[in-house]
């Protein structure tokens, strides 16, 4: 099913309906300043499990990311210095994923890797979502298959068509990108850039 959402001007009825959506465990694909993304309240660990069963991911290997409204609402989940701090202040909203120290108020699940990637897109739609969700979204990006073609990953209707049985919306932002974002490791005191995409430090 497909939603319509806007950069501005979204009803309170369509937001309502999206936060019912991740409220009850539910999975989501949602525009980024980047690539679409799956997404799931990042507090339910179902929800986090079935997101990582669709990508495919192992959670003691991968690392997971949220997104949020801003900095201030993230700050209670992972430990930022002052020096990272002022960075991703300097960076966000923008197309980055800082890597950062993991809080104990996140679900256990993210505990085994003892660091979350965090996300505070360039995205009207994604930061809306957030806002109305009171709480940050697990986050990862769609991904094509090697014999696939991009528009799988880039357009509402296309990746409804692929994902309809998986997940239980699909937030229609117009057409999405296909480069990732840069993730910056912020663990272990200098930023250290360990992959680069859209964004520049």
């Amino acid at each position: 099913m497909i939603l319509k959402l806007y950069e501005k001007n979204n009803s309170r009825r369509d937001l309502d309906r999206i936060v019912d959506v991740l409220n009850s465990g539910g999975v989501i694909i949602y525009p980024t300043d980047t690539t679409y993304a799956l997404g799931c309240h990042a507090l339910k660990e179902r929800a986090i499990e079935r997101v990582c069963d669709i990508k495919g991911l192992d959670t003691r290997r991968h690392l997971l990311s949220v997104v949020a409204h801003d900095i201030s609402s993230v700050s209670e989940y992972v430990r930022i210095d002052n020096d990272t701090f002022r960075l991703m202040r300097d960076c966000l909203p923008g197309p980055f994923t800082f890597i950062l120290p993991a809080g104990n108020r996140l679900p256990k699940i993210f505990k085994q890797r003892k660091e979350v990637g965090i996300r505070i897109p360039d995205s009207a739609i994604a930061r809306e979502i957030c806002e109305a969700l009171g709480a940050p979204l697990l986050s990862t990006s769609l991904k094509v298959g090697e014999h696939e073609d991009t528009e799988y990953m880039t357009l509402p209707e296309l990746i409804d068509e692929k994902y309809s049985d998986l997940v239980d919306l699909v937030i229609d932002g117009g057409e999405g990108g296909t480069e990732q974002s840069t993730i910056v490791s912020c663990v272990d005191g200098e930023p250290e850039v360990v992959r680069q995409g859209k964004g520049w430090l």
